[in-house]
């Protein structure tokens, strides 16, 4: 009777494994997929509002006659095609002779204080690695350039600079004597020394800062094993440290050159709306010819140039590295 009811009874179908679970599944997918760009979007709107935004009104400004007369209504500007573009790069007038002289300052002005912060961030690291007393007060002093607020800092370095009652004067002429008579350093061709000055002291910390962060992933046993082989100290910088800190070194330059490059708030604390002719950078030269002539179209003209002029050079820049890490590996 048994084997009778068994047969009887339906046979039940069972599904595949999975088969239930398929759309549950799917949409457990899709949110995974989902998640990360719905955690960036606002970090897109942000970027969309403060950057992407006004840089394409500044594109359509560089097209416009906009002066001082369209200012309450720039849209009725007339259009006037690459006029502004032709007034920037005309090297023989003195609009584009004067942006000329203001690229070559910045040129100059940029490659030398990267250089500096990082051969003096990069000294400063390897010398802090060894432990000894004070190296952790040594280290905090080191970031407080970094760490004050740039206004604040770079007006310390304004009263430094002074001529008559200035500390630099001071400690060069009157106790040193290092100068015939006290040097004007906010004026004439010193305030490019001054401003070269006041840059490496504010950066030098930031490269410090990343130097020592990618030495922490160096083994201490490469530098054992180069010592008991007898190489010095200077060959054990120049054949582990310097290739260890490549990738670090690669893009903290190009950090460094893209902020030094740009830089407005260092030069504009420190002279004023009107910069010197020899520490006249483009950044500053920019908003003359935009705020204080009131040619917002040549103005905005220039900034798109700089524009194009950071990208040609940051995407070579990052050609190059990657292609040598290409043959390194």
């Amino acid at each position: 009777m048994t084997t009778t009811a068994q047969a009887e009874r339906p046979a039940v179908r069972k599904n595949p494994p999975g088969a239930a679970r398929g759309p549950r599944r799917r949409t457990g997918r899709i949110h995974r997929v989902g998640l990360p760009y719905l955690l960036l979007l606002p970090a897109l709107l942000l970027e969309l509002l403060v950057h992407l935004v006004p840089m394409v009104i500044g594109i359509v400004m560089s097209f416009k006659e906009l002066t001082q007369f369209y200012i309450r209504d720039w849209g009725a500007a007339p259009w006037s095609a690459l006029d502004n573009y032709q007034v920037s790069v005309d090297f023989d007038a003195p609009v584009g002779e004067a942006l000329l002289h203001s690229f070559l300052v910045t040129i100059a002005f940029t490659v030398l204080s990267v250089g500096l912060c990082w051969l003096i961030g990069t000294a400063a690291a390897v010398f802090m690695q060894d432990s000894f007393r004070g190296r952790g007060l040594l280290r905090a002093l080191f970031l407080v350039p970094y760490a004050l607020p740039v206004y604040a800092a770079v007006i310390t370095w304004v009263f430094m600079f002074q001529h008559d009652n200035g500390l630099v004067n001071h400690v060069l002429h009157d106790q040193l004597g290092l100068t015939d008579k006290p040097s004007f350093w906010l004026i004439g061709d010193n305030s490019f020394i001054a401003l070269l000055t006041v840059s490496v002291w504010k950066g030098w910390p930031f490269a410090f800062l990343i130097v020592m962060a990618g030495l922490q992933n160096i083994p201490g046993e490469l530098y054992e094993a180069a010592a008991l082989d007898g190489a010095g100290v200077w060959q054990q910088i120049r054949r582990i440290t310097l290739p260890s800190l490549r990738p670090v070194n690669q893009v903290l330059v190009l950090v460094l050159f893209l902020w030094t490059f740009n830089d407005f708030n260092t030069p504009f604390v420190l002279f004023g709306r009107t910069a010197p002719e020899a520490a006249d950078l483009i950044s500053v030269h920019i908003y003359q010819a935009s705020f204080v002539t009131w040619n917002f179209g040549t103005g905005s003209a220039m900034s798109v140039l700089l524009l194009l002029f950071l990208l040609l050079v940051t995407g070579g820049y990052l050609a190059l590295t990657s292609r040598g890490r290409r043959k390194a590996s």
